[in-house]
C-alpha cells in the first residue's frame, strides 16, 4: 500500500477523533449547540421555500412553453457570426436559468453530436465555466436578506456570455 492510499484511509477517522476529542473537552454542551445548529438550518430552509418554488415553476413553464425553441432561431444568425456553434443554443439559453434543464440540453447535445465533437467539447467548458445565475442569486441572496442585487445581475450575465465564448476560443485553439 502507497503512503498517499495510506493516508486516504486513516484521514476520515483521524477527523472524526479530533472532532469528538474536541467536544469532550470543550465546556459547552454539545447536544444543545447541535440542536440550535439543526433549528436554525430548518428555520433558514422554510424561509428559502417559497423563493425555490417560485424559481422551479417559472424555470418549468418556461421550458414547456417552447420559448427556448423562439429564442434559439432568433439567436442564430448572431452566433455563425461569432463562430460559436448554433447546437449549443439550447444549451446557453437553459445554462443561466436551471441546472436540470441544461443538463438535458448537455445530454441532448452528446446523443446528437457525439462524444468527441467540436460541439461538446464547447458545452463542457460551458458547464464547467459556468453556474445556473438566476438559482444562485434566488437561493443565496435571499437567505441573507440581501435587497439590492442590480450591479449582480448584469455581472453574471456577463460573466455567462464571457464563458460562453471563451469556450469556443479554448476549444478552437487547443483542440481543432
Amino acid at each position: 500500500m502507497s503512503i498517499v492510499q495510506y493516508i486516504s484511509t486513516l484521514i476520515l477517522p483521524v477527523i472524526i477523533f479530533v472532532f469528538a476529542l474536541i467536544i469532550l473537552i470543550s465546556k459547552k454542551e454539545p447536544m444543545s449547540a447541535f440542536y440550535s445548529g439543526a433549528k436554525q438550518g430548518l428555520k433558514s430552509s422554510l424561509e428559502l421555500m417559497p423563493g425555490l418554488c417560485l424559481l422551479v415553476i417559472g424555470i418549468n413553464m418556461l421550458s414547456a412553453s417552447g420559448a427556448v425553441y423562439h429564442i434559439s432561431k432568433i439567436l442564430d444568425p448572431v452566433f455563425n457570426f461569432l463562430k460559436i456553434p448554433v447546437e449549443l443554443l439550447p444549451l446557453i439559453i437553459t445554462r443561466p436559468l436551471s441546472y436540470g434543464a441544461s443538463i438535458a440540453a448537455y445530454e441532448d447535445l452528446i446523443t446528437k453530436c457525439g462524444v468527441d465533437s467540436f460541439e461538446v467539447l464547447c458545452a463542457s467548458i460551458i458547464m464547467a465555466s459556468s453556474d445556473t445565475m438566476l438559482y444562485v442569486v434566488g437561493v443565496y441572496f435571499s437567505s441573507t436578506k440581501v435587497k439590492s442585487t442590480r450591479h449582480l445581475i448584469p455581472c453574471a450575465i456577463l460573466v455567462c456570455i464571457f464563458s460562453i465564448f471563451f469556450s469556443s476560443v479554448l476549444s478552437r485553439l487547443f483542440f481543432e
